[in-house]
């Protein structure tokens, strides 16, 4: 599978015209908040499966933490939601929005235009640290409550090029002070 016809990450630009976060700016943010973390690099992933496979190659991965699976979604009003799952979890997105009880309609996927320009990423490095680059407040974030419930967990740090793990806690910590609490969502 090529991914020649994804957006350069170095290249895209913020809703407001600024160049989104490199993973290296979004690490020192994590470093002068004072969050406790290690960072890897590695090659591109783009999916759970992909990223499976490298997890059973590199020793990083065999520290405890939850991995995720990370969806960008919007409603036909044009809101837009960071929906963070465990990467196994199958999400039903016609039943998502009555959960929610959210007006608006349909949940779908967001367009690689629209995830770049609000979460400064390209399809593949989705995670709740991109919230770093939602400087406007435009994307709800909505994390799995078993998610929650771990001590530690890995996230791309803008980059899928890049795997950092933090206390979960920490993730909670991090988001707030972005001005990004995080709705807690119970599937069972």
């Amino acid at each position: 599978m090529s991914h020649a016809d994804r957006p350069d990450p170095n290249s895209v630009l913020l809703n407001s015209g600024k160049p989104a976060a490199t993973a290296e700016q979004l690490i020192a943010a994590l470093d002068e908040l004072g969050v406790e973390h290690t960072t890897i690099t590695h090659e591109p992933l783009y999916t759970v499966e992909q990223s499976k496979a490298l997890q059973s190659q590199n020793a990083h991965f065999d520290l405890p933490g939850a991995r995720t699976k990370n969806l960008f979604l919007r409603n036909k009003k044009g809101r837009m939601f960071l929906l963070v799952v465990e990467q196994d979890h199958m999400v039903d997105l016609r039943g998502l929005r009555d959960k929610l009880q959210m007006p608006g309609g349909q949940f779908a996927f967001a367009s690689t235009e629209r995830l770049g320009k609000f979460l400064g990423v390209v399809p593949g490095s989705v995670s709740p640290l991109a919230l770093y680059n939602d400087h406007e407040g435009k994307v709800q974030a909505f994390i799995q409550d078993t998610l929650l419930a771990q001590e530690w967990i890995y996230l791309h740090p803008c980059r899928n090029t890049h795997s950092t793990r933090l206390r979960t806690i920490d993730l909670l910590r991090v988001l707030d002070a972005w001005q990004h609490p995080v709705t807690p969502l119970n599937f069972e």
